[in-house]
């Protein structure tokens, strides 16, 4: 018992609002009564299981961002004291020439008091002394900034080593960094040219912020309010997921979404919510299940109706949008390093 496509689009076009209730009414009834219990059963555990797998994920991706953020701010910080050690050095440099200056101005005054002495040796005892006392005060000067000479140059072949050091590991950053963003690059290309057959059916292959974006919308995947996987959409899927099998070093979240229209069923699923996680559920399944991919990769999520790429667009909204993500683990460790 079900209502005909003759019945509903009599209902669509149907004027009087207490016969569109009724009719509905009726129809939902209907189609109640053919689920199986077994089957409402199976949906309320996968539901339950999803909800669990989406709160363990949703940590995971909270972790991941804070992650981010942290590399981010680590590696500001380095370049900043990159700066500063460059300007230290530079003052250090300045200083060490201007003590040698000095250093050499008080040789050539200390021979010049020798020479002195030995002309005035003949002068009087007493003025010999004199000079005597001020050539060792001036030894003793001397060999104080001599010693501290030799710190500063020590402190700037510390400094300088630890400058080279800093910018050799800001070097080694952003070359991996630079590797990362040309593998994505060149996996968004081999990702749009394995999905080229669906370009004009409602799929979108995006590269941005360092992540690949495919969207594909509801149309070529589900019938309304459906979770099943149709024979089009499930082709694109197995064709994505051939390009991502061999690649391991990736993160891979699912997300479905929904447009703002209301559920109304005693059935699953009930709501928007639901239905975004079963679908994005569904997309994973076929994925894993026509591939070598590893699931540890992949994450499963709803983002219900809350995320519109167009407010005035419903059919936009119905999508599923998988986000192809560097594993940013690497990166992580040579910082903390």
């Amino acid at each position: 018992m079900h209502l005909s496509r003759h019945n509903l689009l009599k209902f669509g076009t149907e004027k009087n609002p207490m016969k569109q209730l009724v009719i509905l009414i009726i129809g939902l009834a209907s189609f109640a009564a053919c689920v199986p219990a077994k089957k409402y059963n199976e949906l309320v555990e996968r539901e339950k299981l999803c909800s669990e797998e989406l709160e363990k994920y949703k940590s995971s991706s909270i972790d991941n961002e804070g992650k981010a953020k942290d590399f981010e701010a680590r590696y500001d910080q380095l370049k900043k004291d990159v700066g500063t050690l460059k300007k230290d050095t530079l003052k250090l440099g300045s200083d060490y020439r201007f003590l040698q200056a000095q250093y050499d101005l008080m040789v050539a005054q200390n021979e010049a008091y020798e020479r002195k002495l030995d002309q005035m040796r003949l002068s009087g005892a007493k003025e010999t002394a004199n000079y005597q006392a001020d050539i060792e005060a001036r030894n003793q000067e001397l060999l104080r900034k001599e010693e501290a000479l030799k710190n500063l140059e020590t402190e700037l072949g510390n400094k300088q080593r630890l400058l080279e050091e800093r910018e050799n590991r800001v070097n080694e950053l952003e070359e991996m960094i630079q590797r990362k963003d040309d593998a994505m690059k060149l996996l968004k290309t081999k990702v749009a040219n394995a999905l080229k057959g669906f370009e004009n059916k409602g799929l979108t292959v995006v590269e941005k912020n360092g992540k690949i974006y495919v969207s594909l919308e509801a149309k070529l995947l589900f019938q309304s309010g459906k979770t099943d996987v149709e024979v089009e959409g499930k082709k694109a899927l197995i064709d994505l997921a051939k390009v991502l099998e061999s690649e391991k070093d990736l993160e891979i979240i699912v997300e479905g979404h929904t447009d703002t229209d209301k559920l109304v069923s005693a059935n699953h699923p009930k709501s928007n919510w639901e239905l975004s996680v079963l679908r994005a559920t569904a997309v994973v399944e076929i994925m894993t299940g026509n591939s070598k991919m590893n699931p540890a990769q992949l994450m499963a999520a709803g983002r219900s109706e809350y995320h519109p790429v167009d407010p005035k667009d419903k059919a936009k909204n119905r999508r599923i949008e998988i986000i192809i993500s560097p594993n940013l683990n690497e990166l992580f460790q040579l910082i903390g390093q």
